[in-house]
């Protein structure tokens, strides 16, 4: 039954193309050919994707783990290859404030003096068919000064930086608050 329903609606589909268009066999045939392309390219690129995103994963493990745990190791912080690529261990600072932690961490932030990384951007959405509420709320907004957008943040940049700056100056501070961490990363540099 279902096989007789596709070829009724196939056939009245190709009557309707030859009477409508002239459609070229070599046409159609550029047709499949091109959305196959894209068919196999599409699945490359998600392919090159995952492979990147591996071959990043490895990296760091080698950046971050492996060689600065091995020259630890051999109680060296630094050395250079045959082909004059210096290689040094740095110390590398991080943090990701938990979602649930944040309200804690931005209060202790300005409770300490430093408020003025914790930014907040005010926002509104509306839905479909809203759209003169929406004028309405910018045009009020706007009449005040104001660009409306709210969140509240800290960039990862400046909460990485606040983190290197606090644990050089040997500053105490909540550092599971602000899932801070300190590692260590092989810099290489120069060579041919």
């Amino acid at each position: 039954m279902h096989d007789q329903i596709a070829s009724l609606m196939e056939d009245a589909i190709a009557e309707k193309a030859s009477t409508s268009i002239n459609v070229q066999d070599e046409q159609l045939r550029q047709v499949s050919v091109i959305a196959s392309k894209i068919k196999a390219g599409a699945e490359d690129v998600a392919s090159l994707e995952e492979r990147l995103k591996e071959a990043k994963k490895e990296q760091t493990k080698l950046t971050d783990e492996e060689l600065p745990q091995l020259l630890m190791e051999l109680g060296m912080s630094s050395f250079k290859l045959k082909d004059g690529t210096a290689v040094e261990i740095k110390k590398t600072y991080g943090a990701s404030i938990p979602v649930d932690e944040r309200p804690q961490a931005f209060q202790w932030l300005r409770d300490n003096g430093y408020g003025d990384i914790v930014k907040n951007v005010v926002a509104c959405n509306f839905g479909m068919g809203e759209d003169s509420k929406a004028d309405e709320f910018f045009g009020i907004a706007r009449s005040k000064g104001f660009v409306p957008d709210k969140k509240t943040e800290v960039h990862s940049s400046t909460l990485r930086a606040f983190v290197k700056e606090r644990v050089e100056n040997g500053d105490e501070f909540p550092m599971k608050l602000f899932g801070a961490f300190i590692g260590q990363r092989a810099i290489l540099t120069g060579g041919k």
